[in-house]
């Protein structure tokens, strides 16, 4: 009875420990610049992590927000191209981590790429070819949410493709990437590496939260009905697709705060950025004229006042 009592107290716990965690994600969307300077300001430049709290967790997002931004100007200004694969288990928290890699930075500079399942006429072309037209050009940073691994994952596990094709894409995918690198593109490759237990306790969040059951699918489901499965085919397609011109980084992920900050701590350890310095920019005064009239605004255009 001691036992099940400190079991479920722990539980309780980890639950509330999750939605405080989904309340830091609003507080991270809503925090004013002001704030973000000083707490900019008083974070070291190299913190120790021992215990990861709130306080320093914020700092060192922010700080590592703000390199992110140095490394989106350095891209766009020297038109250089990166391509970032987010592959793992579903719930593993690649989507919180692309959140906030974007979060700070120019749409126009760095985008997310996320693919539906292909239509019929995807499906009777190149496996690659429905990636390609998403590759950047010059001065693009492009972060694929699941990328063209689906082949050796999902879809192997779910009987989507024939093995024949799976060895196909085995064969072929370490070229793609190779012809990739000549290109220019600096390609990088995550897995995010969860325990059973872990994905499980976050699969029953999602199914109790209703702003979060839109994240489980049909598909998250059967992940765990095939846990073993996809086990197999990660361990199959880790150790087939480890090139030396794209390795495979592993970030472990069943805590979600420190997989954020040591993933976006190594990509940008992935690049020689530096700090683009720019002049001073000055508002220049607004023009007026004396014969302009500001035209008022019907009443019943205006989105009513409920707040």
């Amino acid at each position: 009875m001691k036992n099940e009592t400190l079991d479920l107290l722990a539980h309780e716990e980890r639950i509330r420990a999750e939605l405080l965690d989904s309340f830091d994600e609003e507080l991270e969307e809503e925090i004013d610049d002001q704030r973000l300077a000083k707490l900019l300001d008083n974070a070291a430049d190299q913190p120790e992590i021992s215990g990861l709290d709130r306080t320093l967790y914020f700092k060192e997002l922010f700080r590592l927000q703000r390199e992110l931004v140095k490394l989106q100007d350095w891209i766009a200004t020297n038109k250089k191209k990166a391509v970032v694969i987010f592959e793992g288990r579903d719930a593993a928290g690649k989507g919180g981590v692309i959140k906030r890699v974007t979060q700070r930075l120019n749409p126009r500079v760095c985008r997310v790429v996320a693919l539906p399942a292909p239509s019929e006429r995807e499906k009777s072309q190149w496996y690659f070819q429905r990636y390609a037209p998403h590759l950047p050009a010059g001065g693009e940073l492009v972060l694929f949410d699941r990328s063209w691994y689906n082949r050796a994952g999902v879809e192997r596990v779910m009987g989507f493709c024939t093995e024949d094709e799976v060895e196909e894409f085995f064969r072929s995918v370490a070229d793609f990437e190779r012809m990739l690198v000549r290109s220019g593109i600096t390609l990088i490759k995550y897995w995010f590496s969860i325990s059973d237990s872990e994905q499980h306790f976050r699969f029953q969040m999602r199914i109790h939260d209703p702003l979060k059951q839109w994240k489980l699918s049909p598909m998250d489901l059967q992940s765990r009905v095939r846990w073993e499965a996809y086990t197999k085919a990660k361990e199959s397609m880790l150790e087939r697709t480890h090139i030396a011109e794209a390795p495979w980084w592993v970030v472990e992920a069943d805590d979600k705060k420190r997989a954020r900050l040591n993933c976006i701590a190594h990509l940008l350890s992935q690049f020689p950025y530096e700090e683009v310095q720019r002049p001073l920019t000055e508002l220049p005064p607004r023009v007026h004229n004396p014969d302009y009239t500001r035209e008022p605004i019907a009443e019943s255009m205006y989105v009513p006042r409920k707040y």
